[in-house]
């Protein structure tokens, strides 16, 4: 039998040879002086973030970043951290043990965040909601990797030219420890770039190891709810969006059963597209919350477990290689302890792995190849 393995080799490996964008090296690992001073320069940002002891009441400042929206920021900024308690708070009851540790920071070139984090719980493994204000400029290839409109955004600039920009946003894995609990992701987030350019993006998407057709209706049809109530094409063009994004294109298959995703809307007033955006953030917890009490008892076999590491496996796989908000972060001089807190604790990737035909572990994997209409 295999044993689970551990993530700190490789997210060390990933961290060591993220691209260069002339962040000088300040520390040497041992490395005699000269060498550290020759050291090629990375992209982690260390010293780039200042912890400090209170989050100030707000991260957004006028006159920082480019021209823009300061009131849609400030408002974004608020609901983004009124909605981190609320949904720590529910996560901490549902778990009845942990409690999340709170790290606050500044940002050197603007902005800061908050993180908070639990780990070790009676009923999460590993739970994170971080919140997100950034300002600064970023490398062509980050605004590329912020949006799907990124290449067409990045035309008519000379090479090597950087984009004054503005982001804030909140994000979330819940990695719960019972395999029949599935794993929950959210990012809902502002930005903004040089020359009045806005967008808001996000979605809240479920990654269970198991089919359970009345999970999967609960939390599919409270999105639908929540589209429904904004424009009724919103539901089916964002899962469909959902269902192309979240998927681990070397494999053919996607990380979980989906959910809504939407990025680079922007096609009517920012006023409207916010209040989409605050009540998809604020139904969280209505969408999650009640699946996980159903089943953090259940009994599970070790086949079981041994499955969900498995696919917590695909999990890493998919943020490390394809998502936005990864390479954003790591193109852009981010915070690594929030970029990679959505990497759960344990994972597995067992050789050749290949599920019975007609097991629920096959159906799974069926249903990540083929995507299915859950309401």
């Amino acid at each position: 039998m295999l044993r689970s393995i551990s993530l700190a080799l490789l997210i060390s490996v990933a961290v060591s040879f993220s691209p260069s964008h002339n962040s000088p090296l300040k520390r040497d690992f041992g490395l005699k002086s000269a060498e550290a001073k020759d050291a090629p320069p990375v992209n982690i940002g260390w010293d780039s973030h200042s912890p400090i002891s209170q989050i100030p009441d707000s991260l957004v400042r006028p006159g920082d970043g480019p021209e823009g929206n300061t009131p849609m920021r400030a408002k974004f900024e608020k609901m983004c951290r009124e909605a981190q308690i609320k949904i720590t708070e529910a996560i901490q009851e549902i778990d009845g043990e942990a409690t999340f540790q709170e790290d606050c920071w500044t940002r050197a070139t603007g902005g800061g965040g908050m993180s908070r984090v639990m780990s070790n719980g009676r009923v999460f493994e590993k739970a994170g909601v971080n919140l997100s204000v950034v300002y600064g400029s970023m490398p062509q290839e980050a605004l590329q990797a912020a949006t799907e409109r990124g290449v067409d955004r990045a035309k008519g600039m000379a090479p090597g030219e950087r984009v004054p920009f503005f982001a804030c946003g909140l994000s979330s894995v819940m990695h719960p420890r019972n395999p029949m609990c599935p794993t929950m992701h959210f990012n809902y987030r502002y930005f903004e770039t040089d020359g009045g350019v806005w967008w808001f993006g996000g979605g809240t998407d479920i990654t269970p190891s198991y089919i359970n057709e009345e999970d999967m209706a609960h939390f599919h049809g409270t999105y639908k709810k929540v589209c429904d109530n904004h424009d009724p094409t919103f539901y089916p063009k964002f899962k469909a969006w959902a269902d192309r994004y979240f998927v681990i294109s070397h494999r053919n298959e996607t990380r979980g059963l989906g959910g809504i995703f939407f990025d680079d809307l922007n096609d009517r007033d920012p006023d409207t597209i916010f209040e989409f955006s605050k009540e998809a953030l604020g139904s969280v917890v209505n969408a999650y919350g009640p699946i996980v009490e159903k089943h953090k008892d259940d009994p599970f076999t070790e086949k079981e477990k041994e499955w969900q590491q498995i696919r917590r496996g695909r999990y890493v796989e998919f943020n490390l290689v394809y998502d936005r908000g990864t390479v954003f972060g790591l193109k852009t001089g981010g915070r690594i302890e929030s970029i990679l807190m959505s990497l759960p604790l344990t994972s597995r990737w067992e050789y050749d792995h290949d599920p019975e035909e007609g097991s629920k572990e096959w159906e799974f994997l069926q249903a990540c190849k083929y995507a299915r209409e859950w309401i």
